[in-house]
């Protein structure tokens, strides 16, 4: 079956497969850094308590089998090594057979944490690594052509990715319309980057540009995926230019810098380089493989109904997955945008009776704004998952219902897991008596509030978010 094979697209297949071993690894380390606070056996929203309470099959995984701590990092470490091999090349040196099975190892081991990572694991880019995954299981290594069936499912998950996100926006907040949204967009954003101040203080006109030129990549560019070279190389080089601009403006975890890996699967790279290196000599495809790809892709096609119907609905829903394996999903960003940065400020008090004059001792993260005069820090592609979680705690408590009590108590308790998560504990030796959270607005300040005072952030206090409580209270 010769029509199956792409052979121009051989370093296309190299840069995203050595880029997806290295988002995959990354992955991995958040999950094995993260995942006894969070999800642990005496975690926030514990990974055993989960699984009492959902089947196999409506959330597959492998710790079904079994959970423990101890497994679950052996799990955790082992998808990091696996992932530096595969980077490392392995997957080129073995037979076909074996790179696919080490992809389909990685796939089912991510999949099985994210299964069971509730909450923690609820973004967008969790169910776009797994769906990734599970299509480059089938792209096969350097002994084969990569099938040109495969690299179109990659085009057709860029396009909805894409596509979904730019149609979110235009049915969502009116700001996408009037393209006013960055005039709030990098102030408000989960998570700031050092560039961030930077960019919100560029002149509006200019922000309105940058609105205008996400929609022609979200809205425009995907259709040119399909077209002919090198027409498909410039749709995507569009879209890899703004994903580097998001990149370089906020903290997305590896969003941005997996949409740039699918995009390099399209680009047509012997038009860009000088001297391409001339394609390694490949067998033709065994049988079994081609057959394979064939049904992968019928697969792919008969669930893509529903992400389709997504995309056309009035209702859209904004990142979702229609089956359990996280297959084929739908995605989106920010179809609202906000006006005003709210944040919560979790602080403690040793002192055993509170007064007016009580001493309160601010608890820090490691990448949310906390004290004005810290500049925001770069984090993506890692992914500080409470931090993430602290936000969306700030525009409504509904989000932190399953774990901030639980998180108020592992701080009452000087828990050393929980305080790893954390940029430092302020009650080294013995455990706060009282903690507290307030809620308060967050601005970056302006060029002269910056010169006179250094912070990058003025914040007003709005309100009290959880009333001073002792580990009595909660417990």
């Amino acid at each position: 079956m010769e029509w199956l094979a792409a052979s121009d697209y051989w370093l296309g297949r190299l840069v995203f497969q050595r880029g997806l071993a290295v988002i995959y690894l990354v992955a991995f380390l958040s999950a094995a850094h993260q995942f006894r606070a969070l999800i642990g056996a005496n975690g926030l929203t514990p990974v055993p308590a989960y699984l009492r309470l959902v089947s196999f099959r409506s959330a597959p995984s492998i710790f079904h089998l079994h959970y423990s701590d101890r497994f679950f990092a052996a799990v955790a470490w082992s998808g990091v090594a696996l992932s530096a091999a595969v980077l490392a090349g392995l997957a080129d040196l073995v037979p076909l057979w074996g790179s696919m099975l080490l992809w389909a190892v990685l796939w089912v081991v991510y999949l099985s944490i994210v299964n069971v990572g509730q909450v923690w694991y609820s973004f967008g880019w969790e169910s776009l690594l797994c769906e990734a995954g599970f299509l480059a299981i089938f792209l096969g290594n350097r002994q084969i052509a990569p099938p040109v069936l495969v690299l179109l499912l990659l085009r057709w998950l860029l396009f909805r990715l894409e596509f979904g996100a730019g149609l979110i926006k235009l049915r969502g907040d009116r700001c996408w319309r009037d393209l006013t949204c960055l005039y709030y967009h990098h102030e408000t954003q989960p998570m700031p980057g050092p560039l961030s101040w930077y960019f919100h203080w560029l002149p509006r006109p200019l922000h309105r540009i940058e609105v205008a030129g996400n929609h022609v990549a979200q809205l425009v560019a995907p259709f040119g995926l399909f077209a002919p070279q090198p027409y498909a190389t410039l749709a995507a080089a569009i879209m890899i230019v703004t994903q580097l601009w998001l990149i370089v403006s906020g903290n997305f975890s590896w969003l941005n810098w997996l949409t740039v890996v699918l995009a390099a699967s399209v680009v047509d790279w012997s038009m860009i380089l000088a001297s391409p290196a001339p394609a390694p000599a490949a067998l033709a495809a065994p049988v079994w493989h081609d057959a394979l790809v064939v049904a992968v892709t019928t697969l792919v096609v008969v669930l893509s109904y529903w992400p389709v119907h997504n995309l056309l609905s009035r209702h859209q829903l904004m990142n979702a997955s229609f089956d359990p394996l996280r297959l084929v999903g739908t995605y989106g960003a920010f179809g609202t945008v906000s006006k005003v940065r709210v944040e919560v400020v979790i602080e403690g008090t040793d002192e055993p009776e509170i007064t007016a004059d009580t001493q309160w001792k601010e608890y820090h993260f490691k990448g949310k704004p906390g004290d004005p005069a810290r500049h925001p820090p770069q984090v993506a592609p890692y992914h500080l998952r409470l931090d993430w979680l602290m936000w969306f705690a700030g525009l409504s408590p509904i989000y932190a219902e399953p774990w901030f009590i639980p998180l108020a108590v592992k701080l009452l308790e000087n828990d050393r897991a929980t305080l790893r998560l954390l940029a430092g504990n302020p009650f080294p030796d013995t455990p706060p008596a009282f903690l507290r959270a307030r809620l308060y607005s967050y601005r970056f300040t302006t060029w002269r509030q910056r010169r006179a005072t250094g912070a990058w952030w003025d914040r007003d206090l709005i309100d009290e978010y959880l009333p001073p409580v002792r580990l009595q209270r909660l417990s």
